[in-house]
C-alpha cells in the first residue's frame, strides 16, 4: 500500500505566526522541506493574494522547490528507485499557472469548469516537450463528482472525511461517502481532518492518497512522508 499512498500539501501562510514577512518565509520553508521529503503535491492555496503577488510566490515556491528536490536526488540511497518530483499546483488561477510554468491549476468545487481549462490549454502556445499540465478539482458531492470524471480531470480531492475539533461548516462524509467517492475513474485524495493514524482507513476506503493542510504544517513532513508510506 504504501508506494500508492500519494500526498498533498496544501498550503495556508496565515496558520504560521509573525508578520507577513515572516510568515512567507515559513511557508516556503514547508514547500522546501515538502519538496525535499517527496511530497507529490503542493496546492498553493493563498486566497487572499492579489494575482501579481501570488505569481511571485509561485516563482519562488518553484525555485526552492527546484533546489530541494535537487538535494533529495542527491542525497537518495542507491537502488531505491527514480526520485519524486514534486509538482505544484495553483489554487484556482490557470492564468497564474501558465505565467509561472506551474504544474498545474487546482480548481473549487464551484469554480470554471475543468472542460473550460482544457480549451484555455488549446489555446496557449506552450513549450514542446513539457510535462503534463494537471488540472486537479475539489469535490464535496456526488454530482461534483460525475463532473470531474466526465471532464476528465488528472484527479479529485473528496472533503470533508473527517470532522475537526470544534470546527463549524459542512458535516464530515466519513468513510462510507469517501468509499463511494473511490468508485470513480479517477485517482482520489481524502482531505478534511487527516492524521497520521487515520490515513490508513482512507487508503483503505479506496483513496489514491490524502491531502491537508495542517497535516504538513504542523509536523515534520518527512516524518510524516515516512509513517504514510510505511502503512
Amino acid at each position: 500500500m504504501a508506494d500508492h499512498c500519494l500526498l498533498y500539501y496544501i498550503t495556508d501562510q496565515s496558520q504560521f505566526r509573525g508578520d507577513e514577512r515572516a510568515r512567507r518565509r515559513a511557508l516556503l520553508d514547508k514547500i522546501s522541506e515538502a519538496a525535499q521529503a517527496g511530497v507529490n503535491y503542493i496546492q498553493l492555496r493563498e486566497k487572499n493574494l492579489s494575482a501579481r503577488e501570488l505569481e511571485t510566490l509561485a516563482r519562488d515556491a518553484l525555485t526552492v522547490m527546484r533546489h530541494s528536490s535537487a538535494l533529495r536526488t542527491e542525497n537518495r540511497e542507491p537502488r531505491t528507485g527514480p526520485p519524486v518530483r514534486t509538482r505544484l499546483l495553483i489554487n484556482s488561477r490557470t492564468d497564474v499557472a501558465l505565467a509561472t510554468g506551474a504544474d498545474g491549476v487546482h480548481l473549487r468545487s464551484d469554480d470554471v469548469a475543468a472542460h473550460e481549462v482544457h480549451q484555455v490549454l488549446e489555446g496557449a502556445h506552450q513549450p514542446l516537450n513539457t510535462d503534463h499540465f494537471l488540472v486537479a478539482v475539489s469535490c464535496h458531492t456526488a454530482v461534483d463528482l460525475h463532473r470531474a470524471e466526465s471532464e476528465k480531470v488528472d484527479f479529485a480531492v473528496f472533503a470533508p472525511v473527517f470532522g475537526k475539533n470544534g470546527a463549524r461548516g459542512t458535516p464530515p462524509a466519513g468513510l462510507a461517502a469517501l468509499h463511494e467517492a473511490c468508485q470513480a475513474k479517477i485517482p482520489i485524495f481524502a482531505l478534511g481532518g487527516i492524521t497520521i493514524e487515520n490515513a490508513a482507513s482512507c487508503l483503505k476506503a479506496g483513496a489514491a492518497g490524502v491531502a491537508g493542510i495542517r497535516l504538513f504544517q504542523e509536523n515534520k513532513i518527512e516524518e510524516v512522508v515516512r509513517a504514510l508510506r510505511s502503512l
